[in-house]
């Protein structure tokens, strides 16, 4: 996936969740972002990666915001995956 596919979706995400009135408190509280941090940070990709982080924690989040966009379900990992700070860690 190309970082330019990766960031729409997640600024898809982004949008999705922002008319989520029961789940964007759980991300403000948990990203510790504001409603204009959301605003302002729309075009940074790291900021874009914590949205999908954030998506993808709960399956029925995913699959209602890839129902909603018309996407695979895999897509927003993998959009993840694509975006910086996603870099896997080895332990050993």
């Amino acid at each position: 996936m190309t970082p330019e596919r990766a960031e729409n979706i997640a600024i898809s995400a982004l949008t999705w969740l922002a008319t989520k009135e029961d789940i964007l408190p759980l991300f403000l509280g948990s990203s510790g972002a504001s409603a204009d941090d959301i605003k302002g940070q729309a075009e940074n990709p790291a900021f874009l990666g914590s949205v999908l982080d954030f998506v993808t924690m709960d399956d029925a989040w995913v699959i209602e915001f890839c129902d909603a966009s018309g996407i695979k379900y895999e897509e927003p990992l993998t959009a993840r995956y694509s975006l910086p700070g996603a870099e896997v860690v080895h332990w050993t």
